[in-house]
């Protein structure tokens, strides 16, 4: 068969050689049982695919079965995709065949694969190798022999990324990947498509096919459509109930799709993702910059005591002038100087070891005090960390760069 032969048959408009390409990689795979992949945005007609692979199969006389894997709800997909035994579950009154048990001999269309949860995802991988399942509520291995034909809007290399989707999986349904353009890279087929519908719903509704003045058509043409297919027929039923003049001006076409006056500009994105530790605002930066500063100060009069204290001060004299520089350097980069209160590092090793220590705290706990209440902006930093992951401590203490134990202690110090 060739590819206009099945246009005709399947009722598929368009010439664009990408569509032509798809139909024609579906008519070659069709006579055999391997594993189909259709990809695309949605709205873009994918369920075409299957039914020309279903209907030139030496399956076509079984059962074609859809499924929405988008639409079931993740408690109860398994049973709906494998059958369950009575009593299985609650409300489970009596046995039931899955879809996989309803295809057997014909083909199963799983639309929005890509949605599926990862425990059902390993069972369709046992299915697609072995051609065996297990009902819900059952130990018993049933066989089938069903061809899987799945489809996605999703980037599923993004989501095997993201440990949406097992890798596996991914390879073993994506046999033969068939992609279907968008309907703005068939900027030929839009006034075909607008016709189809014209004259189908003018058909339904037993009215006169509402048709385009040349600038419409060309406005037409230059949207950019982002629901694809599903939106202009959308777009022209409205027409065809709404309009009482069947010619169509471009003005009238404005008033249903305002967008296209819109300059569609390109914009710089990201696919990487920010980490979680990294902060949104300049206040936040300026809280943990505060924060590790007052564990400094801590870990620094920790030292001047035990020094106090007869230990040997000329054998952590590094030590200590090293913490002071780096706290120095942390307060001066907050407003871009230096501290208002630094001591020279030169007049600081001429002190005695006592004065050098001691000076060094002093000034550092001044230059604090006087910006902000440190444990004013410890309470905001905790409890910001701890809404961004929404009360999640083991998230919030891993930002914060403390321990778990830790953060749950200053909860309780500061009330929070």
């Amino acid at each position: 068969m060739t590819v206009q032969e099945a246009k005709l048959r399947f009722g598929i408009v368009g010439q664009s050689a990408a569509l032509d390409r798809a139909i024609f990689k579906a008519i070659q795979v069709a006579a055999t049982d391997i594993s189909v992949l259709v990809t695309g945005e949605s709205g873009v007609g994918k369920e075409a695919i299957p039914k020309i692979i279903h209907g030139l199969s030496h399956r076509k006389h079984k059962p074609l079965v859809a499924v929405n894997c988008g639409a079931i709800p993740e408690g109860t997909i398994d049973s709906e995709l494998f059958g369950h035994e009575k009593g299985s579950f609650t409300g489970a009154t009596g046995a039931r065949k899955g879809y996989f048990e309803e295809a057997d001999g014909g083909t199963i269309f799983l639309d929005e694969v890509g949605e599926l949860p990862l425990g059902t995802q390993v069972r369709l991988l046992r299915v697609l190798e072995t051609g065996e399942f297990i009902r819900v509520g059952s130990s018993k291995p049933q066989s089938t022999q069903v061809r899987v034909v799945g489809a996605t809007n999703v980037n599923m290399f993004s989501a095997i990324e993201r440990n949406k989707f097992r890798e596996d999986l991914y390879y073993r349904l994506n046999t033969v990947e068939i992609q279907l353009p968008p309907l703005r890279e068939r900027r030929e087929d839009i006034h075909l498509l607008f016709r189809k519908f014209a004259q189908d719903f003018s058909q339904k509704y037993r009215l006169p096919a509402v048709r385009l003045s040349s600038d419409a058509v060309h406005a037409l043409e230059q949207y950019r459509w982002p629901g694809n297919i599903r939106q202009l027929r959308n777009l022209v039923e409205q027409l065809s109930v709404v309009e009482t003049d069947r010619e169509v001006s471009e003005e009238t076409l404005l008033n249903y799709i305002p967008e296209i006056a819109q300059t569609k500009l390109p914009a710089r994105t990201s696919d990487t993702p920010l980490s979680q530790s990294e902060f949104n605002t300049e206040r936040e930066i300026l809280y943990k910059v505060l924060f590790d500063m007052r564990n400094d100060l801590n870990n620094l009069r920790q030292m001047v005591n035990s020094f106090a204290g007869g230990g040997n001060l000329d054998s952590e004299s590094t030590s200590a002038s090293a913490v002071a520089r780096s706290m120095g350097a942390a307060a001066g980069g907050m407003t871009g100087m230096a501290p208002r209160n630094a001591v020279p590092l030169e007049s600081m090793e001429r002190l005695a070891p006592n004065e050098r220590y001691i000076d060094a705290v002093e000034d550092a706990e001044e230059e604090a005090e006087g910006m902000l209440s440190l444990h004013d902006l410890e309470a905001e930093m905790v409890r910001k960390a701890l809404e961004r992951h929404k009360g999640r401590r083991k998230e919030a203490a891993a930002e914060l760069g403390i321990s778990e134990r830790t953060l749950y202690r200053k909860i309780k110090q500061l009330d929070l």
